[in-house]
């Protein structure tokens, strides 16, 4: 296929987890019909045995191999500097699709104004409950508001769970589909969110600079993140510390004081204390190993890299280390 021929090239980031890539991959092999694209695949620390598996298995996918220390943003960015489709499909390894998203997707940019950026399914668990399906904008605010279990409820009729073609303000880095020029001009993903908001930062810049980002709701496709998972991950210790400390950067990004500052520090550790004290209870009551074990000890690591001074890079390392030497 020559490159001029690639509508959308499809990236995804898996960090050595055939269980998550292999379905994900055969479900965009199956669904993808109308739309000619290219597949990108950043094989982040595989074995070798995993990578000759994966590439005899898709030989119709490219793999660039990933094999230092690096954050999701700048996985992404390996794959997105080389893509060569009018449009990028971000997506997770952890999804898959029963339905033609990207397809539907593409189709969907030609009822959008020009300043159209982004259309992104929604997201379901593999319930079909919809996790999400659109997001309003993020701030400081909504920290709060979460703790006492609490939501803006004018934003949310605005910009989610609309019917058909809709503007929101958010995007779910698990899937969305972007014009690669407006993504290059935007810098690509930034590389301090070693693995999250990235997707919050992207989005909010995008619609800072006159962009908007839209859901088409009859698109959907399965994610299973968190407690839908596939497999109980040690990684998710060193990943939710990395993370807290990129939110802590975007939602204090406004914040010119020590004082506010200190405060969304407070916020976030308490925020977090509660969901270690439900994780702890829990796990304790479960079967062993469990997933709730996995996250409590991300969770007292999270509060523990707020009050650091370490970059997510740093954190992930610090914990990852402990990971290979246990």
């Amino acid at each position: 296929m020559n490159n001029n021929e690639i509508d959308v090239s499809v990236v995804i980031v898996c960090m050595n987890n055939l269980d998550n890539l292999c379905p994900c991959l055969d479900s965009i092999k199956e669904y993808t019909v109308k739309t000619r694209y290219e597949v990108l695949v950043v094989a982040y620390l595989f074995t070798k045995d995993n990578m000759e598996k994966v590439r005899n298995k898709y030989p119709w996918a490219r793999f660039i191999e990933s094999n230092q220390i690096r954050g999701f943003s700048e996985n992404n960015n390996l794959a997105l500097r080389q893509a060569k489709g009018k449009y990028c499909f971000v997506l997770n390894d952890d999804t898959k699709m029963e339905m033609p998203v990207v397809d539907m997707l593409i189709e969907s940019f030609a009822k959008l104004p020009e300043n159209a950026a982004i259309v992104s399914p929604v997201t379901v668990y593999p319930s079909g409950e919809v996790q999400f399906c659109g997001m309003p904008p993020k701030s400081w605010v909504d920290i709060l508001l979460m703790i006492f279990h609490l939501k803006r409820k004018h934003n949310i009729r605005k910009y989610c769970n609309q019917a058909g073609l809709f503007k929101s303000y958010n995007i779910i880095g698990a899937a969305f589909l972007i014009k690669r020029d407006v993504f290059e001009k935007m810098g690509w993903f930034d590389e301090y969110y070693f693995f999250s908001p990235e997707d919050l930062a992207l989005s909010t810049l995008l619609n800072e600079n006159g962009y908007e980002c839209y859901v088409n709701s009859d698109a959907r496709i399965i994610h299973y993140e968190g407690m839908t998972g596939k497999s109980l991950s040690m990684i998710q210790t060193a990943t939710k510390p990395a993370s807290i400390v990129g939110a802590l950067k975007f939602y204090s990004r406004n914040i010119d004081s020590c004082v506010g500052r200190f405060l969304i520090k407070l916020l976030l550790s308490v925020r977090t204390l509660s969901q270690y004290l439900m994780h702890k209870m829990r796990g304790s009551l479960a079967e062993k190993p469990n997933i709730y074990q996995i996250l409590s000890i991300g969770n007292i690591r999270s509060v523990k890299a707020i009050w650091s001074n370490k970059t997510p890079k740093e954190i992930f390392i610090k914990y990852y280390s402990q990971l290979k030497t246990n």
